[in-house]
């Protein structure tokens, strides 16, 4: 079966959905949380542990050979999915939270007192604690690009915040929150100009829009497998090669050796550098899958299919009186914020799951934006290619129920 034009097919994909909640049909709106995943990852991963379970790299037999091909394979999927100019320079990570820790705890100490990061606004927390930690440790200045009114970033406020001083500019692509799709050409240009370089969060990006890492420049790009149909705990690094082959190693162990002994010890050339210990094998193998889900659906439709989910949710909520959206980007991604006038987002979240609807309530990891906008938290819905129309009149029914008995 070809899922790629139709929607019904793609929904068959992801076994989790045809389920009840709290006697309800489940209605997943949680996808910035972390998407569900299609039955070719779930048994990508079941396949592996039957049949090629072993370690990578460091064994002759035929199980060790079968498992470091898958992957090896993956490293160069992930490598040809952003446009990577060689597999070499994808790392293998946790996550993007690991991701952008390695690069701070690495590439940070080449950085030299009242050097200066710039973050903006709306970062999600794993892209503002790391470089704050770096900041104490080494004495440096972290800078915040500032929002507009609609939530995107003051582009004229980032032009005058970058000085010569600026070594890395750390910004997300996409907004786990707003939804504001960054411009990140225009953003890696103009810190290109003073010297600077700069990392992408792609977390909330790779799975709705395509992504080249050569026509962006970007120094490092980072994302989770989790939020592009992947499973958890594994993530990927993307970094140019001279800067990765100028990197001080961050972990250290086993795989990331080249030569032992009490007198010194010399290290792999990248990846393997950056990767020490037993990796996330089965976690790869199930990336890997994701990709191949993601390269076989048709991404021109499903971008007009959430585009369309994002308008019509949106003309749905702005008719109920009692709730408020939660910023105005001009060309948003995925995801809606709100919050119910005078009720707490806690509350409506935990009503809403009683009638099998789950949507994300609370801060999103990114207290320094809610502070900005003087919330607590909002109510967040966000859309992945399983995400039906019939899901936001399934919500908002609910969200009316909820209001009417409140």
């Amino acid at each position: 079966m070809n899922p790629k034009n139709n929607h019904a097919a793609v929904r068959a994909q992801f076994p989790i959905l045809q389920q009840k909640c709290n006697g309800y049909p489940l209605i997943y709106l949680d996808s910035a949380a972390t998407t569900q995943k299609p039955k070719a990852v779930i048994a990508a991963m079941n396949d592996y542990y039957q049949q090629d379970n072993a370690n990578v790299h460091r064994a002759a037999h035929c199980l060790s050979a079968r498992a470091t091909q898958q992957f090896e394979q993956v490293r160069g999927q992930v490598a040809q999915f952003i446009n990577a100019p060689t597999r070499e320079q994808i790392i293998w990570t946790k996550g993007a939270t690991e991701a952008i820790n390695l690069v701070a705890q690495s590439y940070g100490r080449l950085f030299n007192s009242g050097d200066e990061i710039l973050l903006s606004t709306m970062e999600h927390h794993a892209n503002i604690v790391p470089w704050q930690q770096l900041a104490q440790q080494r004495n440096l200045v972290l800078k915040v690009i500032p929002l507009t009114g609609q939530g995107e970033l003051d582009m004229a406020a980032f032009a005058e915040l970058l000085t010569e001083r600026t070594r890395m500019v750390a910004i997300t692509h996409v907004s786990n929150v707003l939804g504001t799709v960054n411009p990140m050409a225009e953003i890696i240009s103009m810190s290109h100009q003073v010297g600077a370089k700069v990392l992408v969060d792609g977390s909330q990006a790779v799975a709705h829009m395509p992504v080249d890492v050569q026509a962006l420049d970007c120094d490092f790009y980072v994302f989770s497998g989790h939020k592009m149909y992947g499973p958890t705990g594994i993530g990927v690094l993307y970094g140019k090669a001279e800067l990765l082959n100028a990197m001080p190693v961050w972990q250290t162990g086993g795989e990331m050796i080249k030569k032992v002994s009490f007198a010194a010890t010399t290290f792999n050339p990248i990846p393997f550098k950056f990767e020490p210990g037993t990796p996330n094998i089965s976690g790869v193998i199930g990336l890997g899958a994701a990709i191949e889900f993601i390269n076989n659906l048709d991404r021109t439709a499903l971008h007009h299919h959430e585009q369309t989910l994002l308008a019509y949710a949106r003309a749905q909520l702005e008719q109920i009186n009692e709730v408020t959206l939660v910023g105005q980007p001009r060309q948003p991604m995925a995801v809606i914020s709100f919050i119910v006038n005078g009720e707490h987002h806690s509350d409506i979240a935990t009503l809403l799951d009683q009638q099998g609807i789950a949507i994300r309530a609370g801060h999103h990891c990114a207290m320094p934006l809610m502070d900005t906008l003087g919330l607590n938290g909002t109510l967040r819905l966000s859309f992945a290619c399983y995400t039906a129309q019939s899901d936001i009149d399934a919500f908002i029914s609910a969200l009316q129920k909820t209001l009417e008995f409140l």
